[in-house]
């Protein structure tokens, strides 16, 4: 995926068109993302006991990953971005592996 949980996102697409949100949670075998506060739903839930009482809850549902942009903290635009090797090595001696903003060349992974 090109995002990952905490990362500030543009939604590109849906009904939630151009809003700004961070990641809450991040669903990489469907390829779907959860952004705070954005895409909310009803749900009608029966209850489940004293502890969970039923009725109407709102919750964020899903979105799919690719209706989302990924925004570059160095220049605060919504940016594709790449992956490259840096010549520091990770704690198994491996390259790493970061991401990058395409419009201002800047590395996104601290």
């Amino acid at each position: 995926m090109h995002v990952k949980m905490g990362d500030e996102v543009l939604i590109i697409a849906g009904k939630n068109k151009g809003e700004r949100g961070k990641i809450k949670r991040v669903i990489p075998k469907e390829g779907r993302v959860v952004v705070e506060g954005w895409n909310i739903v009803k749900r009608h839930t029966k209850p489940r006991g004293p502890g969970k009482p039923g009725g109407i809850i709102e919750m964020e549902a899903p979105l799919d990953g690719s209706n989302v942009m990924l925004i570059c903290p160095s220049c605060g635009h919504a940016a594709r971005t790449g992956h490259r090797f840096l010549e520091e090595v990770d704690h198994k001696g491996r390259p790493r592996k970061v991401r990058f903003c395409k419009s201002c060349d800047a590395v996104i992974d601290k």
